[in-house]
This record gives structure tokens, sequence and C-alpha cells, in this order.
């Protein structure tokens, strides 16, 4: 293995000034990274370790907007059982709650979990020189690909790997991103990237710039939120297909929708067709089911996942109705 320097950083600016030579990579929980290092997928000359930075950690409310900041820093397990993310965004919360094991939730964090890299067998692995990795090849296509994508699945057939990713882009939250190049806020559903952009990468963030925080607005009167998840091993699997939903109401009627499928394409899936047909419908079995259709419309299934466009069905219309009969806690 090649000596690796390590830096502790302990301000924004400390961090973004050493992620600058390349070869320079942030280490917070370090769950995804030591796993890309084992596998010979990233090299670093250096690690920055940003888990000294105490602006990145914490919960708290804007007082003024009543969004939720959440610091990159914050774990999984803080997530899954804060209060205040429970009571505002239950679909957060349940996302988090349901990722990896105790152990790995325990460590991981926020903005780590947005930022990892695919768990396909085919990156993963040396002898595969696939697309992703430079490659002329997407061998998941013609090859083992039941746990594959069955959208925006031709040019590489990864699955995004983030079960928080979904819930955030169905809540519409956003990143508060410092770089070199000063400070931004961006969507968090602007940030990934797809196969036909750049089959290389993920996400769309500078190798010097870092998430300080997660801001996710509070949502109407009324409104709330669900996630549903469907594994082979509930206690540690990675999703066979998920789906995160936002409902919004005026009465007993649908006023705006939401809904995100997970482990269904190369990035947290917008169910477009769904949410329009989902505005001005009476809440219930019939309006969950029908939007549940439409998630699924135009899938490609590839040769042995064919099976995951009825669970992603399923798993969607679980969500869509558990958000119509939800209700949050009063704000």
């Amino acid at each position: 293995m090649k000596p690796v320097e390590w830096v502790d950083a302990t301000s924004a600016d400390e961090a973004v000034a050493s992620l600058a030579p390349p070869g320079a990579v942030v280490k917070a929980g370090g769950i995804d990274l030591l796993d890309l290092m084992k596998e010979g997928l990233v090299v670093p000359h250096r690690l920055v370790n940003i888990r000294r930075i105490h602006a990145f950690d914490g919960i708290d409310e804007d007082r003024t907007t009543g969004h939720l900041r959440l610091g990159s820093l914050v774990t999984l397990a803080h997530i899954a059982s804060d209060p205040l993310v429970r009571a505002r965004a239950r679909a957060l919360a349940e996302a988090a709650g349901h990722a990896a094991t105790p152990q790995i939730r325990n460590v991981a964090t926020i903005g780590g979990n947005l930022l990892q890299r695919p768990r396909c067998w085919y990156f993963r692995s040396e002898a595969f020189p696939c697309r992703r990795k430079g490659g002329t090849a997407c061998f998941a296509i013609e090859g083992e690909n039941a746990y594959h994508a069955v959208f925006d699945n031709r040019t590489c057939a990864i699955v995004h790997p983030s079960a928080t990713a979904t819930a955030l882009v169905a809540l519409g939250a956003s990143l508060s991103i410092v770089g070199k190049a000063g400070a931004r806020e961006v969507k968090v559903e602007s940030i990934f990237v797809r196969p036909e952009q750049d089959v290389t990468r993920e996400h769309s963030l500078e190798s010097d710039e870092v998430i300080t925080a997660v801001r996710v607005p509070r949502l109407p009167p009324g409104a709330a939120s669900a996630y549903t998840k469907l594994g082979e091993k509930e206690s540690y699997d990675w999703p066979i297909a998920e789906a995160a939903c936002v409902i919004e109401r005026s009465g007993n009627r649908c006023v705006r929708a939401s809904i995100v499928l997970g482990a269904a394409a190369p990035v947290p899936w917008r169910a477009k067709e769904a949410e329009a047909a989902l505005a001005g419908q009476e809440l219930g079995e019939p309006a969950a089911r029908m939007a549940a259709k439409l998630c699924v419309k135009g899938a490609t299934p590839l040769s042995g996942n064919a099976h995951k466009v009825q669970l992603l069905e399923v798993v969607a219309r679980r969500t869509i109705l558990a958000a119509m009969m939800e209700k949050e806690q009063p704000r």
C-alpha cells in the first residue's frame, strides 16, 4: 500500500485548502472510502479528515424559515432517532434508520452517504474494466443484473446507492457546499449525474468542494412524508426497491405530490408523471394504485431484473398510501 498523508482539518477553509492538490480526498465516516481504497478504486496521497470540524455537525431549526439544517457530519443513527427530524421529515428519518447495519449507521455521515460510489459488483471488481472506470462496456447489461437499474440503464446499469438521497430529493432538500471557488447552495436533486452526461461520475461536486450542511425545507401544514424499503434481509441488505413520497393536501385531496424511487436507476428517480396525476385526486387506495402504476411506466428491465418493476410498483403504492394517511406532528 502506498504511503498516505493524513490531515486533520479544523475548519472549512483548512479542508478546502488541503484538498487543493490532485489526489487528496475527504475522509468523514470513511465507510465507503476504506472500501474503495481496499478495492484499488481510490489511491489517494492525502486523506483530509473533517471529523474535527464542529461546524459541520448537529441538527437545528432555522427560526425564520422553519427549515431543518443537518450538518454534513451528522450520522445516520442520529438522523434516524432525532425527534425533530422524525416530526418534520419522517421519510428522511426512516431512510437513515433502514440503511446498512446499526454499527455502520453510528459512523456513516449524511454527507458521505449522499456521495458514496456504486455498489455494482462489476464496478467494485478489479477484473472488470467497466465504463464507470473508463472502460468500453457495462458488463451488467448482459451479465448478472438482478439488482441493477430498470430505468436509464442502457449506458450504465448501476443503481444509486444512497437511501437518504431518495428521501432528500422527495423532500426538496438542498446542500450547502464550500470550495475553492466559494460557497454555494444547490438542490440535492441537481448534483447527481446521469450516465449519458458522464458515465464516470455520480455527482457534480468538484474535487476541492465539501458539503457543509443539508437543508430540508419546512413542509406546508398538513403535508406528510413516508419512506419504504424492500430488501432480502431487512437487517442489513441493500434495497431491492425503495420509495420516498411527500403528499401535500387540502382537505381530503392531494394538492401536490413528490415521489422518488430508489434502487431503480443510476440517480434517484423522480416519478414525474405519477406526481402530476395525483394532483387533485382524493386521498386513498385507488389514487395510490393509479400513481404506483405510473411510477413504473417506461421501465426497461434487463434480463435478470424484471421482478424489480413489480416490486417498485408495490413499494411505491405502499409509500404513497402511507404519506396520504400520515399526519406530520404539529409545527
